[in-house]
């Protein structure tokens, strides 16, 4: 029964002309009941992709769509003409591998390639725990997967091409010459699909490209592709299907809209600044210091240092800290908290003292050990933890003091 009353309550908030952004929020804040959609359309609504007013989503969507479409037609398409020969490159003005001018298009494109072998590598990993983001997209983008008379190559072309090119050439002694591939394939990397299909991993792979590309600022981070992970799975899993054709597209613009907000996290020069993870860490402390002193001195008596874990724990919203279904709960709060990532605080916080008993128990290296590879707890015990931990303390008041009465 209360399950279902909390899809009513849900309905209810989404299907007002005009979201009650705080309502929907104090909602998502205790979970978001899984189906029909509910949580992909509530994160892009917290996460400020979807306007509040139902009348302009339409329009929204179309609008960000279309523009992710030109984002791809120019930063994979346009850039990329002239690399590939196709029936018409003859019509193109190609401007030489070899060329040493540093206004040549081909230094832009080798720097290009070193970002997104790094991006590959990554996205080649996501997730291994589930098979999602190995098997074929139905909808793959079909401006960059079908033709083979394209004048461009695509982001698998060029990772291959790359590797290729970076092969030692060796000789045996029969004289037959042969190559050998500097990087080889690990086993728990995914592999890439037939012709005209696309692993969902490969989609990330584009999004991350993409992004990197418009943002040179900060470009491509080693753990952005674990933050986009949990967002493009929770949007596929959306049942409607005019949401699952546009995905690739949604994901990019949350994805974008949540790294505005955490990419200080990601700039190590911003690192011991009052916006940076170092002082998020240090609130971390802060926190674990009041709310468990023994726990805390402990902790600083095996010199257990909050760069060796909790960096991760920040940096990354958790995301490897659970498994996949914990880590989008954890979410749902995160995204619904007014102050968004000062929740974050009091999560890692309830992380230590979930498992007091066992880190007071241990040794150092046992110690190191329950933090970096997080044992598995019930989500909802942290969770509920942290907002015991988030309510103001109360003060114990002071015992009432007894009048003295003088002996007549």
């Amino acid at each position: 029964m209360a399950f279902k009353q909390r899809v009513s309550e849900f309905q209810a908030a989404l299907s007002a002309r005009e979201i009650d952004l705080k309502c929907l929020k104090r909602l998502c804040f205790s979970g978001i009941p899984d189906g029909s959609g509910t949580r992909s359309l509530c994160w892009k609504l917290m996460l400020g992709y979807l306007p509040p007013q139902r009348d302009l989503w339409n329009e929204t969507l179309k609008c960000q769509r279309a523009t992710y479409k030109q984002f791809v037609h120019e930063v994979i398409i346009e850039q990329c003409k002239g690399t590939k020969s196709g029936k018409n490159s003859e019509e193109f003005d190609v401007d030489h591998p070899l060329n040493p001018n540093p206004d040549s298009n081909w230094v832009t494109y080798f720097k290009d390639n070193e970002v997104l072998l790094q991006i590959d590598k990554d996205c080649r990993r996501l997730c291994p725990d589930i098979s999602f983001f190995q098997i074929a997209t139905k909808y793959p983008n079909k401006d960059v997967t079908t033709g083979c008379d394209r004048d461009f190559e695509t982001l698998r072309e060029r990772v291959l091409r790359t590797h290729l090119e970076s092969s030692q050439v060796n000789t045996n002694r029969s004289g037959l010459k042969n190559f050998s591939s500097v990087r080889k394939i690990a086993p728990a990397e995914y592999f890439v699909l037939g012709d005209e299909q696309e692993a969902h991993w490969e989609v990330v792979e584009r999004i991350l490209y993409i992004y990197a590309k418009l943002n040179p600022g900060l470009g491509y981070v080693q753990g952005m592709n674990e933050i986009i992970g949990p967002l493009y799975y929770v949007f596929c899993s959306d049942p409607r299907t005019e949401w699952q054709e546009h995905v690739e597209a949604d994901a990019f613009f949350c994805f974008t809209n949540l790294m505005s907000e955490i990419r200080d996290n990601f700039i190590k020069s911003l690192d011991d600044s009052a916006c940076g993870i170092g002082n998020m860490m240090k609130n971390v402390r802060t926190l674990l210091k009041e709310r468990d002193p023994l726990l805390f001195a402990y902790l600083e008596e095996q010199q257990m240092r909050p760069q060796f874990y909790s960096f991760r724990w920040l940096t990354l919203l958790l995301s490897q800290e659970f498994a996949l279904p914990d880590v989008i709960r954890v979410w749902d709060s995160l995204f619904a908290d007014e102050s968004r990532f000062d929740f974050l605080i009091y999560v890692c916080c309830a992380m230590h003292m979930v498992i007091r008993e066992q880190l007071l128990a241990g040794d150092f290296a046992t110690t190191m050990k329950l933090l970096q590879n997080y044992p598995y707890i019930d989500i909802s015990t942290i969770l509920s933890k942290a907002i015991e931990l988030k309510r103001p303390r109360l003060v114990a008041p002071s015992p009432p003091q007894t009048k003295k009465h003088r002996k007549r």
